[in-house]
């Protein structure tokens, strides 16, 4: 995996890219049905043209190497259908009842299947604490509310963020990790209430896959072969990388549709994410599920069970609603939002992504998975839904709602995703209107179209905003950053006691302070002026940027042993934002000029975005030559503070041979959570000439990172 993979801006970048997708293609596809229309029948002849259009599209060709789509419809398949190749070097075609697939965080929705299974019969309820099928569990949780099935399953479990580590993709086939082992080690501390937010939640559904582990008394797989696969007649499904499955696996692509070797997982069985199957068998269990909870081979759930896990188990607003037993909400589709008529689940590795969607009143299921990671699904979903049952792509309708900047105000402020949380929102009000601004999409007005929920006047999508129990705001939701996850509202910024609020540093400092980057207690001293080590820059925006420090003790330089920044300078070194041979000296307490940083970060940014689009930056003041094109593209991008200003000739003096300081470093790293750099670039590209917006966004793919596995 490259270095780049783990650095802020690309942490979101595809899930950005599939979510702005949805919308940008919705808006450009004018043969789709009118929402205002009755669509097409649904039937074989039908189905089989839209697929056949679809993928033929300049739109959706260079989106997949491979894909393989499955369509049922009142307990038949009326298209199953292959299109383009396993495999770029040999040419072979895809076959949807042979070829395999890794699908993913689909898998959650089997591992659900299974729990529910459990509760049928009686040897898990929905209310048990986990603990109690887990008695060794050493879960840390300050709160009177247990942690319980039903929160493992609706991803309202409050854990801390536990995300796959970069490390659990690998090549080392020979190692073994039984889930109950990594579920030990990784094992998060409830950090919110149980039950009081929606977090999309991969250790959960591992959890999940223990508890179904210890409750059948046979390990997950086996319990998966015997009482999901079989009786369903899915054949060409399992969880071990091994046999006929791995044989007839498609090679994986990344987004710039370059190869990913095979890899195997950590741990070795991955009830959140593992799963192998083809879109044939995927097509046998929505029959089933469609079908009450069988199909011609077997059964697997009662009715009444399916009907539970149909039914949305949280929302911020009905227009947004969040998960139920096993799925989540399907795409926004602009003006209509996500209709709980609909259940879905996506899945993405780096080099695979899915999406399965089912419309149980239209006794309707799509699935749909290809071999190169990115956004096609989301070029999909809209289209098929507007061709074929528009009703659900129709305009959500409200009465005039007239907001006053009093009521406006308590929205106002910073917030950062649960998940994610170098994705900051800052939210302003003035004259009445909300605004809302990050670091991708750049600043929007949102218009209040009922309690709590706005519309995006961007791009036509729903907002929403959640309160705690004492009426204030706790949690929005919007739909590009991660649609799949709450956004927590920061709180009020105490301040330093050596802070002016009159400081140009201050409302960098101070919105750190309250998204949790600083302690919110007004006591203490920020020491504004103190200078900064390179050790301490280091670990402060790594650390900030939910970057983990490396394990290893094989460091890159001679004098990091016992430094408390050890940890974190190495992984430095293996994502290339500095270099070291293991002979040399980092000097990790020796003050960090303002040029050395730059050069730290434009090393990682210049892996995602052309260095030479900011050689036309001017620049005042003395940079040493080898500094140059990191402060240009620094200048260009606005990371500094204050202090960086044009002159009437529009050159910049970064103070490049100054040392910085720590209301320097706020400001650098304020700007790296809210400069919108893609927007940036995009302006750039274009008055050089370059690359078009597109293009580069494209380019960034090939730098997912290891967040993005099971993200959806």
């Amino acid at each position: 995996m490259s270095g780049s993979a783990r650095w802020i801006k690309s942490l979101a970048a595809a899930l950005l890219v599939v979510c702005l997708t949805a919308t940008t293609a919705f808006a450009a596809t004018p043969e789709s049905g009118s929402a205002g229309q009755a669509g097409k029948t649904l039937n074989e002849e039908n189905a089989a043209a839209f697929l056949d259009t679809f993928f033929a599209s300049p739109a959706a060709k260079p989106l997949y190497a491979g894909a393989s789509v499955v369509v049922v419809k009142d307990g038949k398949v009326i298209a199953q259908k292959g299109y383009g190749v396993t495999d770029k070097t040999t040419g072979k075609a895809v076959d949807p009842a042979s070829t395999v697939f890794r699908v993913a965080s689909v898998s959650k929705t089997f591992t659900a299947t299974a729990a529910m299974q459990l509760v049928e019969q009686g040897k898990i309820k929905l209310t048990d604490d986990v603990r109690k099928h887990v008695p060794d569990l050493k879960l840390v949780n300050p709160y009177d509310t247990p942690v319980t099935i039903e929160h493992l399953l609706t991803h309202t479990t409050g854990f801390e963020i536990r995300d796959p580590l970069s490390e659990d993709l690998h090549t080392d086939f020979n190692k073994k990790v039984s889930i109950e082992e990594y579920v030990h080690k990784h094992l998060p501390p409830v950090v919110r209430k149980p039950g009081s937010s929606y977090m999309y939640d991969n250790f959960a559904s591992m959890l999940l896959g223990l508890v179904v582990e210890k409750a059948s008394g046979v390990p997950f797989e086996t319990y998966m072969d015997e009482n999901v696969f079989k009786p369903l007649g899915m054949k060409n499904s399992g969880f071990k990388l091994e046999g006929a499955l791995k044989e007839q696996l498609a090679t994986g692509y990344n987004g710039a549709g370059q190869k990913v070797e095979t890899y195997a997982v950590t741990p070795t069985i991955m009830p959140q994410g593992g799963m192998l199957t083809t879109a044939e068998d995927v097509g046998k269990f929505m029959i089933a599920f469609l079908n009450g909870g069988s199909n011609d081979s077997g059964k697997i759930l009662s009715e009444k069970t399916v009907e539970e896990m149909e039914v949305y188990r949280s929302s911020i607003h009905a227009l947004l609603p969040d998960t139920t037993y096993g799925f989540e909400a399907p795409f926004q589709i602009p003006g209509a939002g996500s209709s709980s008529k609909i259940i879905t689940k996506g899945g993405d590795l780096l080099d695979f992504s899915s999406y399965l969607f089912l419309i149980p009143e239209q006794n309707t299921g799509v699935f749909l998975t290809y071999n190169q990671v990115g956004p096609l699904r989301a070029l999909f979903y809209p289209q098929f839904i507007q061709t074929f049952f528009p009703q659900y792509a129709a305009p959500a309708q409200f009465s005039e709602y007239k907001s006053t900047s009093e009521e406006l105000e308590k929205f106002v402020g910073y917030y950062s995703d649960l998940r994610l949380n170098m994705i900051i929102s800052n939210l302003t009000s003035q004259e009445a209107v909300l605004s809302i601004t990050d670091s991708y999409i750049g600043p929007r007005n949102l218009r209040q179209v009922d309690t709590n929920l706005f519309v995006d006047e961007l791009t036509n999508q729903f907002t929403g905003f959640k309160l705690d129990e004492n009426g204030n705001v706790a949690y929005l939701k919007e739909p590009y950053l991660n649609p799949v996850g709450y956004e927590k509202k920061g709180a009020v910024p105490a301040g330093f006691n050596d802070l002016s609020k009159d400081s140009p540093y201050a409302p960098a400092i101070l919105a750190l302070q309250s998204l949790g980057y600083y302690e919110n207690d007004a006591s203490k001293a920020f020491k504004p002026e103190a200078q900064v080590t390179r050790g301490e820059f280091i670990k402060f925006i790594l650390e900030s940027t939910g970057i983990e420090g490396s394990e290893t003790k094989s460091y890159a330089f001679n004098d990091l042993a016992g430094h408390p920044a050890a940890a974190n300078i190495q992984i430095a070194y293996e994502i290339g934002m500095v270099k070291g041979d293991g002979a040399g000296a980092f000097q990790p307490n020796r003050p960090i000029t303002r040029q050395e940083a730059a050069v730290m970060m434009w090393r990682l940014y210049s892996m995602q975005y052309p260095a030479e689009l900011f050689a036309d930056v001017k620049l005042a003041g003395k940079t040493d030559k080898w500094a140059v094109p990191a402060v240009q593209m620094m200048v260009a991008f606005g990371i500094h503070g204050p202090e960086v200003q044009a002159n009437a000739e529009g050159q910049s003096d970064y103070h490049s041979r100054d040392v910085l300081k720590r209301q320097e470093m706020a400001s650098v790293l304020y700007a790296l959570l809210t400069q919108p750099t893609d927007m940036i670039v995009a302006s750039f590209a274009q008055n050089t000439g370059g690359q078009s917006h597109h293009e580069v966004a494209s380019d960034r793919f090939s730098f997912l990172s290891p967040v993005l596995p099971f993200a959806s």
